[in-house]
């Protein structure tokens, strides 16, 4: 099963483990609607969206990535700001990648380290949640989704 889905249907099932991961408190997620939307142009396709029922708080854009990919950052920046070119909504938004670990992400990123500051964009090593107790049984899942399968079993 791809990483994708697995994380759609966690954040799907457990809305408020967005807000665990970046330390927010999770009941956030009940001002929040969770979905992935497909933004039309080159068909990107973001990994999962929480969409504010209010204008004071911000859109989270959500990405999981599990590859290393040297397009990674263009592509996340330009669906999102082909999102917020196509919506109507007026809110803030913020970014939060998925890591496994950190060898994982890009490494030349200086052309989006404005963007990649932890206000606008938090990035998340699902290795080092493991360093410490889990606050929860949804963060507990998610460190198991970056194991080795001999591990976890």
């Amino acid at each position: 099963m791809k990483t994708d889905t697995i994380f759609y249907r966690l954040f799907q099932t457990f809305p408020g483990l967005l807000f665990e991961l970046i330390d927010f408190p999770s009941e956030l997620a009940n001002f929040y609607r969770f979905s992935s939307v497909e933004v039309k142009q080159l068909s990107f396709r973001i990994d999962g969206v929480f969409l504010p029922e209010r204008e004071d708080l911000p859109i989270y854009f959500t990405e999981v990535q599990f590859q290393n990919d040297p397009e990674f950052y263009a592509r996340f920046f330009a669906e999102i700001f082909l999102y917020l070119k196509q919506t109507r909504l007026k809110n803030n938004w913020r970014g939060v990648v998925i890591y496994p670990n950190r060898r994982v992400e890009r490494e030349n990123i200086e052309r989006y380290r404005e963007l990649l500051q932890e206000t606008r964009v938090q990035r998340i090593y699902l290795e080092e949640l493991a360093e410490s107790p889990p606050d929860s049984l949804g963060l507990a899942t998610l460190e198991l989704v970056s194991l080795p399968e001999a591990q976890v079993l």
